[in-house]
């Protein structure tokens, strides 16, 4: 019998019956570990399908492993070819079942920061009655997507519906996108959009190409009064360099999600940025619902193609990192 292990700290039992179901069809049977349990070293060489969220370092062990679906987008722990035990082995993600709940997330941290929210939070912990502060609104904001896969085309969705006077969309290649953009350009056009934009948002993953793409340099091209969102990886921004103009007035304010040490540590001058807004890395976790189902469905959908001997749909190309 063919066997699968989930790393499983998010299943339900609706959720358990739906894999069990379809990995029946093709002869599979599924076990689970629940986080923090891991698969026993004994018992890694009979696993031929993984998913969840291992530890990298633990993918070694299973010897007779063909296929590695991460519970994740974001797989940049488990790019090196070297954790695998052959390079045959198929990566993919969940790409897809994270979208919503980012993109709501950024459409409420931009309407918190629009509004000054954290300012408002503030005066009622110290028991003041606040002033009234002149507020902006997404209703004619020009808005920079940089990344257009799932989370970046959930939000300009929304956004487009909150009434953005443009959404711009970066990407690799210009080829075509999601309606919801009004425009797409690649990578090497950020320069030239950057001075008009109101609300930048990046939502990319860790890769060698995004390291440092939003670096002191753009910072500086940013307009006065401009707001910058990451919801993608720390990696992707020079930190201090947004701190300082964060500090010095450039900028209106950000929220950071990620960032380039998580936990942020005691004394980092991030705590103490002037109009920075920070979430401890939860924008996409699966504490919402209708991403355990999404995540589930997906990965249902892909053991259906592999049951049938085709490849996943979001197979991971560990060259190039998505």
């Amino acid at each position: 019998m063919r066997k699968i292990a989930v790393y499983d700290n998010f299943t339900e039992p609706k959720h358990r019956q739906q894999i069990d179901g379809t990995a029946a069809r093709y002869g599979f049977t599924v076990d689970y570990y629940p986080a923090p349990q891991s698969v026993p070293e004994e018992r890694r060489g009979e696993y031929e399908i993984i998913y969840g969220m291992p530890k990298p370092g633990e993918l070694k062990g299973f010897t007779g492993l063909k296929w590695f679906c991460g519970s994740f987008a974001g797989v940049d722990a488990y790019l090196d070819e070297s954790l695998y035990p052959s390079p045959a082995v198929m990566l993919s993600n969940s790409s897809g079942a994270y979208g919503v709940t980012i993109a709501e997330h950024i459409v409420m941290v931009t309407l918190m920061l629009l509004r000054h929210a954290p300012v408002y939070c503030a005066e009622q912990a110290a028991g003041r009655w606040g002033e009234v502060m002149p507020m902006r609104s997404i209703i004619g904001s020009t808005i920079t997507v940089v990344g257009t896969g799932d989370i970046g085309t959930e939000f300009a969705r929304r956004a487009k519906a909150l009434g953005a006077k443009s959404i711009r969309g970066v990407r690799r290649t210009k080829k075509a996108a999601d309606p919801a953009f009004d425009e797409i350009h690649t990578n090497d056009e950020l320069d030239g959009l950057l001075p008009d934009t109101d609300i930048l948002v990046l939502a990319l993953p860790a890769t060698g190409e995004t390291k440092g793409i939003l670096s002191a340099e753009r910072i500086a091209l940013l307009p006065a009064g401009a707001y910058v969102v990451n919801v993608g990886r720390g990696s992707a921004i020079d930190q201090a360099a947004l701190i300082d103009a964060l500090n010095g007035g450039q900028l209106a304010g950000a929220a950071l999600d990620v960032f380039a040490q998580e936990p942020i540590p005691a004394g980092d001058p991030a705590w103490t940025a002037r109009n920075l807004l920070i979430t401890p890395h939860i924008s996409g976790q699966m504490s919402l619902g209708y991403t355990r189902d999404r995540n589930v469905e997906l990965f249902c959908e892909d053991l259906e193609r592999y049951g049938r001997g085709e490849k996943p749909l979001r197979l991971v190309d560990r060259k190039i990192g998505y």
